[in-house]
Formats: structure tokens, C-alpha cells, sequence
């Protein structure tokens, strides 16, 4: 078995709408959902727009993490589809997460401080130029932005 390589995909900076739709204590946890309001995405092999289009069903947890549960689409500038779908957790001291109210001191928080990592697969046409997306398991590393959240992408190779 070898050391796990990566090769860099695209960086993507996701808007979130405000307010997040607040569901409250659920069995699991505290749920909320967070709409994607809009972003950007660029690589060297793939760039774009995230369009108005999902969203992120978030958990927070009894053990103080969150889950991440996000499915949304990004359309390349040459105007092709992509569907993405990402599970992942975000781990930060309680003083940290009392920060998430506040996208600014979220912001502000030094992402080398907590852990925000993400999962993304993908679906892309299987006749298009994406395709080899379809073959593709990543990882995301994520930091809180004052619009939303960035990631930058890898794939598993």
C-alpha cells in the first residue's frame, strides 16, 4: 500500500444565504439548513459558477461537531452541468462555534484552529467533457468565509 497522492481540482468560494432556515433539536442533534446562494469555482482543469442551486442540511451534533450534508451543481464557463454531493465535519472549541453567528468572527477565526474537511463526488454527463469527474473521490479542506464557506479540492488519485 502506497501514501495517498492528490492532484488539485478547483477552489470554490460558496455564498450562503442568511438567515439559515433554523429546524432546531431533532433526534440526531440541532438541524439547520443553509441554502447556496450563489459562488465561483476555478482550477486548472475546470472553472465556473455555482448557481443558486442547493444547499447544506447541517447537523449539529451532541458530541459538539458538525456534519455536513451539501448537494449542489456548478456549471463550468464552457456551460456545463456538474452535480456535487459532499458529506463531511467541522470540529472547533465552543468558543469557535459561538463565532457562527457572526460570518465576520467566523471569518476571523484562523482555520488552522479547527478542523472543516469535506468529502465531494461528483456527476457530470457521460458524454461530456467532464466525465472524468464521474471517476473522481475528493477531499475538501474548508475555512469559513464572511459569505459563506471556501474549500479547495482534491482528488484522490
Amino acid at each position: 500500500m502506497s501514501d495517498v497522492e492528490t492532484e488539485f481540482l478547483f477552489e470554490i468560494d460558496a455564498e450562503l444565504r442568511e438567515p439559515n432556515l433554523m429546524i432546531g433539536g431533532v433526534p440526531d442533534g440541532s438541524r439547520m439548513i443553509a441554502h447556496v446562494e450563489g459562488g465561483t469555482f476555478e482550477g486548472p482543469r475546470l472553472k465556473g459558477i455555482m448557481p443558486a442551486s442547493g444547499g447544506d442540511w447541517v447537523l449539529a451534533r451532541a458530541d459538539g461537531s458538525i456534519k455536513i450534508d451539501v448537494r449542489a451543481a456548478l456549471t463550468t464557463d464552457d456551460g456545463h452541468h456538474i452535480y456535487t454531493y459532499y458529506g463531511g465535519r467541522i470540529v472547533m472549541s465552543p468558543e469557535q462555534m459561538s463565532a457562527l453567528g457572526d460570518r465576520a468572527a467566523a471569518e476571523a477565526l484562523d482555520p488552522s484552529t479547527y478542523y472543516f474537511r469535506t468529502n465531494p463526488l461528483f456527476e457530470a454527463a457521460m458524454d461530456g467533457p467532464y466525465s472524468w469527474l464521474n471517476h473522481v473521490v475528493a477531499v475538501g479542506i474548508g475555512r469559513l468565509t464572511a459569505k459563506g464557506v471556501a474549500y479547495k479540492v482534491y482528488a484522490l488519485k
